[in-house]
């Protein structure tokens, strides 16, 4: 099946980006918000994001001004009911998941594909909660959506191939770079990533360097655009726990036994570059 209008759940920084790069990629895409207040945020600022792009010589007026009629904001989950695509970036629970894909089945059309864009919880845990799970997988972005070019497809036990193909039309569309991953834990990349980012933490707290000598010396050393406590800020120190708690239960081993300190610095709500601070501060 060929997808020409996609619904996003979610109107935070993902939800928002995965909007931006599908409505600027030719699809009609209806996301849809909790409240009328981050509705309106949303789309303030997708219009601020295209503006300045306009402004920069990276897109055209005319393409901003398309971009902008293709995509529409609603609160009610019933707008979705048309979608042929519909990808849920809400927050990384999975109880909080699970709930809304048993809504999403509801409202949405029996050929609808229901995707996650999950970083680490089991995508056949959704599925099982739909009654459609041939027709349910994983449609992983990465932060900055609009920037960054990977996207991983993830197969559950119970996905269909034409899912997959559907899946892979759609995120090759958007001009991304497409792998394919099997459902478990972390996928590939934060399989591979949360282990350093972990250790990075660890090394932090035992006071053998500083932070800004670990991030320096991994930018220098390995020319890696960010260090890793930037990156963990990036990210979201919030974000980063969950994950690295969904891979240690999945897989018991040490290296993703969440690092003390990271445990203390999300409960005292230093979330990273969305609460203003974390390992850095940061102006809000």
């Amino acid at each position: 099946m060929e997808a020409k209008r996609v619904g996003v759940v979610g109107s935070g920084i993902m939800g928002a980006g995965v909007a931006e790069v599908a409505a600027k990629a030719g699809f009609e895409v209806v996301v849809r918000s909790r409240a009328q207040a981050s509705a309106d945020a949303l789309r303030a600022g997708l219009e601020k994001s295209l503006a300045k792009q306009v402004e920069r010589g990276k897109l055209e007026d005319a393409d901003r001004a398309a971009t902008l009629e293709r995509l529409r904001v609603v609160t009610d989950l019933g707008e979705l009911a048309d979608c042929d695509l519909v990808l849920e970036s809400v927050v990384e629970d999975l109880v909080t998941k699970k709930h809304l894909f048993t809504e999403l089945d509801r409202v949405c059309a029996d050929s609808a594909i229901l995707a996650t864009n999950t970083s680490t919880l089991p995508v056949v845990d959704l599925a099982m909660e739909t009654g459609r799970p041939e027709q349910v997988c994983g449609i992983h972005f990465f932060n900055p959506a609009p920037a960054m070019p990977l996207v991983e497809v993830v197969r559950a036990i119970t996905t269909s191939d034409d899912t997959i193909g559907t899946a892979h039309a759609f995120a090759e569309a958007c001009g991304k770079t497409v792998v394919d991953v099997r459902d478990q834990a972390g996928f590939i990349v934060n399989a591979l990533l949360f282990p350093y980012l972990n250790n990075a933490v660890k090394l932090f707290d035992a006071g053998v360097a500083s932070r800004d000598d670990i991030d320096a010396a991994m930018k220098g050393g390995c020319n890696f655009p960010m260090g890793p406590l930037e990156l963990l800020d990036l990210v979201g120190l919030d974000t980063s726990l969950a994950i690295l708690e969904a891979l240690y239960a999945e897989f018991q081993d040490p290296n993703y036994a969440p690092a003390p300190l990271l445990r203390r610095m999300v409960s005292a709500e230093r979330y990273g570059r969305k609460s203003g601070a974390g390992f850095y501060e940061y102006r809000r």
